[in-house]
């Protein structure tokens, strides 16, 4: 009986360190930055480049630092420039997507205080697969001074 319970156990601890091998990441993310703020400044963007390994979609990120943290686009509407937050960004296997100015970001609203140059904030982007499984990956951001533009 011992012997049994012994196998058992092995048997346990296998299966337990099995799933405890870290999975590679669905989503590779490059270049995490967001651009600095001044006092009384309430939003402010975060922008990176995104590789997904399989045909995922960004859904959501939040960060401790704004109140809310939306997915946005800036696109052309007739002759004028518009930003709207939207559902999702579509991330097709193996291309790369970038969440620049002027294009796909992430909004940090309400901010809860000004963001200086150089220090790092946390944001966490949640992705989808088809079957509606979602993953989190936490990262921390570069703060740019205010005319930073792209790496």
């Amino acid at each position: 009986m011992t012997s049994i319970r012994f196998l058992t156990a092995i048997a346990a601890g296998l299966l337990l360190s099995a799933n405890a091998v870290a999975q590679p990441p669905q989503v590779a993310i490059e270049s995490p930055w967001v651009r600095a703020s001044v006092p009384q400044q309430q939003a402010t963007g975060a922008f990176m480049r995104l590789t997904a390994r399989a045909d995922l979609r960004l859904v959501a990120a939040r960060s401790e630092v704004a109140a809310a943290t939306e997915v946005h686009e800036m696109a052309m509407q007739g002759q004028m420039m518009r930003m709207r937050q939207i559902p999702s960004v579509a991330l097709p296997r193996g291309r790369t997507v970038a969440l620049a100015p002027g294009g796909y970001h992430v909004m940090l609203i309400g901010l809860k205080r000004p963001l200086s140059a150089g220090e790092s904030v946390p944001l966490t982007l949640v992705f989808e697969d088809a079957a509606g499984r979602r993953d989190e990956r936490t990262v921390q951001a570069e703060v740019r001074a205010l005319g930073a533009g792209a790496p």
